[in-house]
């Protein structure tokens, strides 16, 4: 034998035979499934069709993709195509794990990075008290439950260090995992509320702690010094922490301010980062804490902006779609449900399941209850945190690694992470209605807004370009100490490549920092701008805010905004800018599909602002009073009465000079009519024997009866008003309208019109039919069109007319409406100490009797 060196020669061969990783070929008498490559190939894919097949059959209950990740890799394990011999030795043999566990890791390891690149680090530093003791709450109750239900699952002759399993218990219960939480309220739109900021600060609290307890349980279940272990632990992580904060982020910010704005960043500088979260998660596991640690708090380490991006863009479809499924799948696939017996244990887990769940929501309930938050959005909070995925899963596995729970204890355990995951969106579409919160309020429109109280307005920024012209919109609002404007100003950005949208909230005070990147720049300088406005403007606020989300779903972000501030009126610039030549471009067309949005979902008033260089005011100049020309173009209908309020708002500003134009049909008056007054001089009883009821067919008598109310208190309270030009134009139908339209004076600064959505009127028939703007109606879009010969900028409004949440959902009703409507009437009339006309009754349109535009 020995003398035999071909015998030696073939033994060597059959002893690295099993270790080879690619095939020669099936042509060659191979099996491919022998060798590591391709045998890792067919199991990736095998992952990834289930995994995708049950995230399509579980879309429709809206489940987050987590569970069906989950559930796929259950279904190739042993629970139940494992439990083919044939197939688990074929497809999942011993020797394959290694490889696709590391492959898994490796995925989750970069899916934490990305997490870390998706949040604002400047939020961990805001958050409050009521968070702190959200987090704690939700945290104190489950962990106790669980610990009780620890004798109740446990095998009794189970080697397992008691504490160490008590503890994981405990945490698998009690943490809420972070990116799970973001998914579900993104999806459910509830990611830029209270609720949705709430809970993702009391998660991110929540994860912090389940990172100490998992370090601790660890350490009991190595059997070493807990004292000496834990605390070396837990000052290296605190080191890390600081080296990361005080030397690798100025790196960051280095190798960003060297990039040109708008240039790519070098492959050298994005491999470097790619390569230092490898670096990150060897610390940190070398530490004691996993390596997931060590990528999270890179990721955090870089700020928002270009570079951010640019990572995003190359990593996250191949992490979040190939790699990351493999982590959960093997998660099920080390799960056998057939472990767990008998009935007992099954009530035991559904019992603990809805105790825990229970548990959480009761201590969320209690401190959100003190913070005075309402009881259902307190449920919702408390069920909220009760979402299980990642954290719960490297839990589990670190304590399958380390021998602390055996395998009918990790299938119970997985069993219930996937329970209080998946009844979290049908137990939230039971007691929270996002639609149905409680934002109900009256001063929904300028037209119901007391003249005596704040005026609440947002407005929304594309680029600085649109901030002079919106400044001097606010201006001629007239702000005074009776009713001063608080002004919240949202800079829209574009989000690519990121699972959920951002809103950041500046403090204007502090502008002191140099820009990271363009778009920093471009935020700074409308925030200096506004804040400049607002130092010069004694009777004006201003909040700042920047709202990072897809184009698809940046109007959500704009109306939950509108709603939570309680606002009257929303102000968008066109997505078209005026030229030198006199034209109109499109600068971001993609803006045009925002503002359409906007204008069917705004639980307020909305006014699109068509610029062409409105800049009538100057702060700096002092004791001079500027003119200010305003054309109120009047058809009839809600948006032309939302209009005619606001320039009578803008009327009672020192220096504005207001010509109210109105049409009327001539077949009412019979014969034509050209009534001007350049002073209202007349009484009131030849006001009120004048005939002003309006015979559109598709309005109901209600609607004239508002708009002759209207103009009559309009006409009324300005007698004598030399600063007020009444003017009546009598035309019969779409063509005379823009023939009397294009026959005005180029003279004023600012045009208002009514979109006039909804109301179908012989005045502008036939107008819409070559409109190319619908979405400003059939007057706003002839104003707005290059070929409309003026300089001056059009305001087109639409008035909240109860559609949405309040009448929808029963919170308000036409006879409510009625009475807030008189209320208006009243207040203006005991204002200008008007004795208002008889013989006219005020009655609200019925939302049902007009469609909703």
């Amino acid at each position: 034998m020995e003398g035999d060196p071909l015998k030696k020669q073939r033994e060597d061969i059959v002893c690295y035979a099993p270790q080879m990783i690619t095939t020669n070929g099936i042509w060659q008498g191979d099996n491919p499934l022998n060798y590591a490559l391709p045998l890792f190939i067919l199991q990736v894919m095998l992952v990834v069709i289930v995994t995708r097949i049950f995230v399509f059959i579980l879309k429709p209950i809206r489940q987050p993709r987590v569970i069906a990740e989950i559930l796929g890799g259950v279904i190739l394990g042993p629970s139940v195509l494992g439990q083919s011999k044939t197939f688990a030795e074929a497809v999942f043999p011993l020797r394959s794990v290694m490889v696709i566990e590391t492959m898994a890791n490796v995925g989750l390891l970069y899916f934490l990075f990305l997490v870390g690149l998706g949040m604002d680090a400047s939020s961990v530093l805001r958050i409050g008290k009521k968070t702190v003791f959200i987090a704690a709450a939700g945290m104190v109750f489950p962990f106790v439950i669980g610990a009780v239900f620890s004798f109740l699952i446990r095998s009794n002759d189970s080697p397992v260090n008691k504490g160490a399993y008590i503890l994981f218990l405990g945490v698998v219960l009690s943490v809420t995992a972070f990116p799970v939480l973001a998914r579900i309220l993104a999806e459910l739109k509830l990611i830029n509320t209270e609720v949705g900021r709430v809970a993702l600060s009391s998660a991110l609290i929540n994860d912090a702690f389940s990172w100490i307890l998992l370090a601790v349980a660890i350490t009991m279940a190595q059997n070493e010094k807990l004292v000496l272990s834990s605390f070396m632990i837990l000052i290296s992580s605190v080191a890390f922490v600081l080296f990361y904060v005080f030397v690798v982020r100025p790196i960051i910010l280095w190798i960003i301010r060297r990039t040109p704005e708008g240039e790519s960043f070098s492959d050298f500088y994005v491999c470097l980062i790619l390569a230092g979260v490898m670096v990150s998660g060897f610390i940190t596991d070398a530490m004691g804490t996993h390596s997931v640690f060590g990528a999270f708090v890179f990721g955090l380490t870089i700020p928002n902006g270009p570079l951010s991006l640019t990572l995003v863009e190359k990593i996250e479809d191949f992490v979040s779609g190939l790699l990351l499924p493999l982590f959960f799948a093997i998660s099920g696939l080390k799960t056998n449900l057939s472990l767990i017996k008998g009935v007992l244990t099954w009530l035991a887990i559904v019992l603990l399941v809805f105790l825990s769940c229970i548990g959480k929501i009761a201590g969320t309930i209690i401190v959100a209850v003190s913070y005075q938050m309402p009881l259902n959005e307190g449920a919702a909070l408390g069920l909220l945190m009760n979402s299980k995925g990642l954290v719960e899963m490297i839990v589990l596995n670190v304590g399958r690694d380390q021998k602390v729970l055996d395998e009918r204890s990790f299938a119970i355990m997985v069993t219930i992470t996937v329970l209080m995951t998946g009844i979290i969106v049908p137990g939230l579409s039971a007691i929270y209605k996002p639609s149905k919160r409680v934002m109900s309020y009256k001063r929904r429109t300028i037209q119901m807004s007391k003249k005596d109280e704040e005026l609440k307005v947002l407005v929304c920024i594309h680029t600085p370009r649109n901030v002079p012209s919106i400044i001097n919109l606010l201006d001629a609002s007239n702000p005074t100490n009776n009713s001063p404007i608080c002004i919240y100003v949202l800079h829209l950005i574009e989000l690519n490549g990121r699972t959920s949208a951002l809103l950041i909230v500046h403090n204007s005070t502090k502008l002191d920092q140099p820009a990271l990147n363009a778009t920093h720049a471009q935020s700074d300088h409308i925030i200096n701008a506004f804040a400049n406005y607002a130092q010069q403007a004694p009777c004006v606020s201003v909040q700042p805010l920047t709202a990072m989300s897809p184009y698809s779903t940046m109007h959500e972000d704009i109306c939950n905004l509108a709603e939570d501030k309680r606002v009257a009126f929303i102000i968008l610039p066109f997505h078209k800018q005026h030229t030198i030549d006199g034209g109109m471009e499109a600068t971001n067309a993609p803006f045009r599909a925002v503002n359409r949005n906007v204008l069917a979902n705004a639980p307020c008033s909305v006014g699109i602002l068509v610029d062409r260089g409105l800049n009538w005011s100057n702060h700096l100049v002092e004791d001079e009073v500027l003119s200010r020309y305003v054309l109120v173009l009047f058809f009839g209908g809600p948006d032309d009465r939302e209009g005619l309020s606001y320039g009578w708002r803008m009327l009672e500003h020192e220096g504005v000079n207001l010509t109210l134009m109105r049409f009327v049909p001539g077949a009412e008056v019979g014969s034509t009519m050209n009534t001007k007054h350049p002073t209202l001089n007349n009484n009131i009883n030849n006001i009120q024997d004048e005939p002003r009821i309006l015979t559109v067919e598709t309005e109901k008598d209600s609607e004239k009866q508002l708009d002759e109310k209207l103009i009559q208190l309009f006409r009324m309270s300005h007698l004598n008003n030399k600063s007020i030009v009444y003017i009546e134009k009598v035309v019969n139908n779409g063509e005379e309208t823009v023939a009397t339209i294009r026959s005005m004076e180029d003279t004023h600064d600012l045009i208002i019109v009514g979109r006039g959505q909804g109301t179908v009127s012989p005045l502008t028939a036939g107008l819409t039919d070559w409109s190319e703007c619908p979405e400003l109606g059939a007057i706003g879009d002839l104003l707005a069109s290059p070929d409309f010969a003026t300089s001056a900028s059009v305001l087109v409004v639409q008035q909240y007319i109860g559609q949405g949440s309040e009448v929808d959902n029963g919170l308000a009703t036409p006879d409510n409406v009625v009475n807030t409507n008189e209320e208006y009437i009243n207040q203006i009339t005991a204002h200008h100490s008007i004795t208002p006309p008889t013989g006219h009754t005020v009655h609200m349109f019925n939302d049902t009797e007009r469609q909703s535009r």
